[in-house]
Order: C-alpha cells, then structure tokens, then sequence
C-alpha cells in the first residue's frame, strides 16, 4: 500500500500498511504540545524541550496508533550500522530508564513490541518480512547508507521476502553535501544519487533495499522534503540544534473482529 497521510486522534501520521498486519506510521511536527521551535510534536527528550512535554507528545503517538508505550522500544543512533535486536525497555517510551539501545537499527520477531526510530533529515526506514513475521526500524544518515545500515539490517532479518517504506527526509535539491560526501554516495549508489552540490539519501535508500534482495515494486519512498516543509517537518539542517525531531513507529495492527 502507498503512503499516505491519516488521521490519528486529531494529528496527522504518514501511514504505511505493511505485510500481514505490519504498519509503520511517520509522524510530522504537527499535534503535539510543545512550544516555540519544538512546536508541536517534538519526540526527541535531548533536544532541551520541556521532557513532560515530550512524554505528552510520545503518549497521544502511542493512543493514537492503539500502542501499549511500555512495550515500545527506541535506539540511540550511532551513525554506522550497527543493528540490535530488540528488548523491552525499562520504564517504556515515556520514561525511558537505563541506557537506549545503542544502535542505527533495531529489529525485532515479537511484534508484542512497537519500534521507534527518530529523525530530524536523515531517513527512517521501515523494512517488514511480507509474511509479518519480523519487523526492522532503520536511522540512516549519508554515513549508515554508505556504510550498509540497509543491507545489514535486512541481514539481521535472516532470509525471507521484505517490503519497505521510506520516509521524509532531507531532498535532493536541499540536501548540500561537499564533494567528499558526494563521492562516497556516488560510488556506493550510484552517479545520480548526488549531482551539483544535493544529494539524494532517499534514492540511496531504495537502492540499498534493492541491493539488499528487496523487489523494487515492494518499496515505497514518501519523497517529502524535511528540510524544505517547515510547516510540516523538524529540520536540523534548516534550523539547527534548536528544533524537534519526528520518527516512525512500526507495530502490528489489531486485527477488527467482526460480530457474528
């Protein structure tokens, strides 16, 4: 299914319906309740936004999508590609205790557990095994995507069939990057994935999930510019330090039960 914008409890989320019950859903900067540059649906407790704020902001995200936030577990990214499974985590997604997974991917079989991955630019991936048994979230940068997060990631899975969704982040006519970034992309992905001084990370996505054993008609890429909307997306490259962070959150949906 394509990407599309819903309506969750008022606030919009990109919504992407996976294989067999997975759904991933990206969330903009809109309907939370934060104030000034992290107005409004800042995610991310290390931006020096107000944390009950944040954790208002991440518990109407879990409501919303009907995801119990104790059982959701976020990574710390470290800019390689580092994957993890995933554990639940002490104090949940609202009061996280303890250190977070220190890791660019996580994935998980026990779709018990929701995953979280946040951004600001760089790409949140949702990759999930078309018979829904496993699920991986994915933050790649220009130095993930070069060094092989996707490919890694799909690793971890183990081998199957996937489908994946690719979410906002910074475009390629927004994306400035020196030649010595460009290069790297270009080498690894290909001569069009960074031309006149941009570069395209999504498009260097879909070529690492292609790389990766994916079928292109099983990728979706949302191809919306983080850095560009600012009425809709947090932008670190726009804005600087001083802004939120939006992500994705991946679980599996409830199935209707319908009345005899």
């Amino acid at each position: 299914m394509p990407l599309a914008w819903d309506s969750f409890a008022a606030f919009p989320l990109l919504r992407w319906q996976g294989p067999e019950g997975v759904v991933a859903a990206f969330t903009s900067r809109r309907g939370g309740v934060s104030e000034g540059p992290f107005a409004s649906l800042n995610l991310g407790f290390t931006t020096g936004d107000d944390r009950a704020a944040v954790a208002e902001n991440r518990r109407r995200l879990c409501a919303a999508v009907g995801v119990d936030p104790a059982r959701t577990v976020q990574n710390h990214q470290v800019h390689g590609n580092v994957v993890q499974v995933a554990e639940p985590l002490v104090g949940g997604y609202l009061d996280p205790q303890g250190e977070l997974p220190q890791a660019d991917a996580l994935i998980t079989r026990d779709l018990e557990l929701a995953l979280v991955a946040l951004s600001a630019d760089c790409v949140p991936i949702v990759i999930a095994a078309l018979d829904g048994s496993s699920v991986g979230v994915v933050h790649a940068g220009w130095k993930g995507l070069v060094a092989g997060v996707i490919e890694e990631t799909v690793t971890t899975l183990g081998p199957g069939s996937y489908a994946a969704a690719v979410g906002p982040c910074a475009g390629p006519l927004a994306y400035e990057v020196g030649e010595e970034v460009a290069v790297q992309l270009r080498e690894r992905f290909g001569e069009g994935t960074a031309m006149h001084g941009t570069a395209d990370l999504a498009a260097a996505a879909g070529t690492a999930l292609i790389q990766a054993g994916l079928s292109p008609d099983a990728i979706e890429i949302a191809g919306l510019c983080t850095i560009t909307d600012a009425d809709t997306f947090f932008s670190y490259r726009r804005d600087g330090a001083t802004t939120g962070r939006q992500g994705v959150i991946a679980y599996r949906e409830e199935p209707d039960v319908e009345e005899s």
